[in-house]
């Protein structure tokens, strides 16, 4: 999200130095303190809701299994999730915000329906799409990858080599028994990003049930020319008894401009899961699975949602 252009900055700068130099009242001074405030306890209420249901992290070792087989187990797992999902449609709502103090000065939103058209070809489906009021940055291409690619993460048997994983420990989230690890890429490619931070691992399904981080890197050419990226969460829920797929991303993150910093808040829902009925075969567990028919109830539908 780089921070679009604007002729009047070094005006804009100009009246904060005066307002400097003019002699505040002490009503005046409260007043301005007040928005201040405000979004302190914005950022602190989201920074709870991020937090929501998670349990002390316990630097336990795990019983019965070691580190190495939990991870050879989740990356196994994801590579299913990874080829299950691609046979699946969805509908995709993006929202992406700016704020000056508490205030929303720009806007981006979408609605689209990820669907396959009559010859199994994935298509997406805009559904909805207002004129964009984003002022002070831009949708980039990186953007829209990471909301497609990386924001519903996945750490496959075959990207396990790129990162450094290290095991923290084990911890609650809601009714669910996980294993957390931070992992970080070993070496970042040229025009290749990845994804930087913290996982949580069911201790049964082996799957990931979530993810905080951030994409990474930042592009930055030269000062003006920054493409920056927030930090987010990413929860998944269990759809047709089976996979983890992710349902819910927000992010509410200050990006650092050399221009200045922009509060920014994105939130991606991904919804209503279907089975494409293909020739396709998916398997779970190393067993063929049927082809698409009436769904097994999920876990979500009945109320063990892990969205905040």
């Amino acid at each position: 999200m780089p921070p679009v252009s604007r002729d009047c900055d070094r005006q804009n700068a100009s009246k904060r130095m005066m307002k400097k130099i003019i002699p505040m009242s002490w009503n005046r001074f409260v007043s301005r303190m007040i928005p201040c405030i405000a979004v302190l306890a914005v950022l602190s209420i989201a920074a709870v809701a991020d937090d929501r249901g998670e349990g002390p992290l316990l630097a336990d070792q795990p019983k019965q299994i070691t580190v190495d087989d939990i991870v050879r187990k989740f990356a196994s797992k994801e590579k299913e999730f990874k080829e299950a999902r691609e046979q699946y449609t969805w509908r995709q709502s993006v929202k992406v915000q700016t704020l000056d103090g508490s205030v929303i000065d720009g806007e981006y939103q979408s609605v689209v329906d990820v669907l396959f058209d009559d010859r199994g070809r994935r298509i997406e489906n805009v559904v909805f799409a207002p004129q964009s009021t984003l002022q002070r940055i831009s949708m980039t291409r990186e953007d829209f990858e990471d909301i497609e690619k990386r924001m519903p993460f996945v750490l496959t048997s075959d990207e396990i080599p790129q990162y450094d994983i290290k095991y923290l420990g084990q911890q609650k989230e809601d009714e669910l028994n996980t294993y957390v690890f931070d992992i970080h890429p070993k070496q970042m490619e040229h025009n290749q990003r990845y994804f930087e931070g913290r996982i949580w691992v069911d201790d049964q399904d082996f799957q990931i049930v979530k993810t905080r981080g951030k994409n990474v890197p930042d592009v930055v050419k030269k000062k003006g020319q920054e493409n920056l990226f927030p930090k987010f969460t990413t929860w998944r829920e269990q759809v047709d008894g089976r996979y983890w797929f992710p349902t819910f991303t927000r992010a509410d993150d200050t990006l650092h401009f050399s221009s200045g910093d922009i509060h920014v808040r994105q939130t991606v829902k991904y919804t209503n899961y279907k089975r494409f009925g293909s020739k396709t075969r998916i398997t779970y567990e190393g067993q063929e699975l049927p082809s698409a028919g009436p769904k097994a109830p999920d876990k979500a539908q009945q109320g063990q949602s892990q969205k905040p």
